[in-house]
Order: structure tokens, then C-alpha cells, then sequence
């Protein structure tokens, strides 16, 4: 389980765009998905290699991820059975 930190926001920007501590970072866009009404938001830093952005997504759980929840889920250990009976 996530700790409250790795499931914040400002946690999340600093493991993934932030590893200096004196990094600024700007909020370049934020909103809602069209699709779900999703809550989202882009993340900009500057490093030395140049401009880092990432988007951000709220779940039904209140953490934020960088991927939009329901889309890229894990597969189940159902659909791994169901697609190992098809290949045997």
C-alpha cells in the first residue's frame, strides 16, 4: 500500500520530475478528460538535460497517477487463466 506521500500529487512530482530539491516546477495545464470527466494535470521541470513534463491522474481512490485510471490496469489473474486454456 501507498504511503499518503507517494500517492500525492506533490509526492509524485517530486519522485518522477524533481530529484534535485531545488528544482522549480510549473503547472503547465490541468482539467477534466473528456471521456470520464478525470481529473488531470501537467507537471513541467527544468533540468539540466532540459524541460520534463508528465501528466498526472486523479483516480476514484484520491491518489494521482501517471497513467488515467481503467485504461492501463493490470490484468487480472482471471483473464491470465482464460487466455492460458485458449493457447493449451
Amino acid at each position: 500500500m501507498k504511503t499518503p506521500a507517494e500517492a500525492s500529487l506533490r509526492g509524485l512530482v517530486e519522485k518522477w520530475l524533481t530529484p534535485e530539491l531545488a528544482t522549480p516546477v510549473r503547472v503547465t495545464a490541468f482539467g477534466r478528460t473528456r471521456i470520464d470527466g478525470a481529473r488531470y494535470v501537467c507537471v513541467e521541470a527544468q533540468s539540466q538535460s532540459g524541460v520534463r513534463a508528465l501528466y498526472f491522474f486523479r483516480h476514484g481512490d484520491g491518489s494521482w497517477r501517471v497513467y488515467p485510471e481503467g485504461r492501463f490496469s493490470a490484468p487480472s489473474a482471471s483473464r491470465d487463466t482464460r487466455a492460458a486454456r485458449r493457447t493449451a
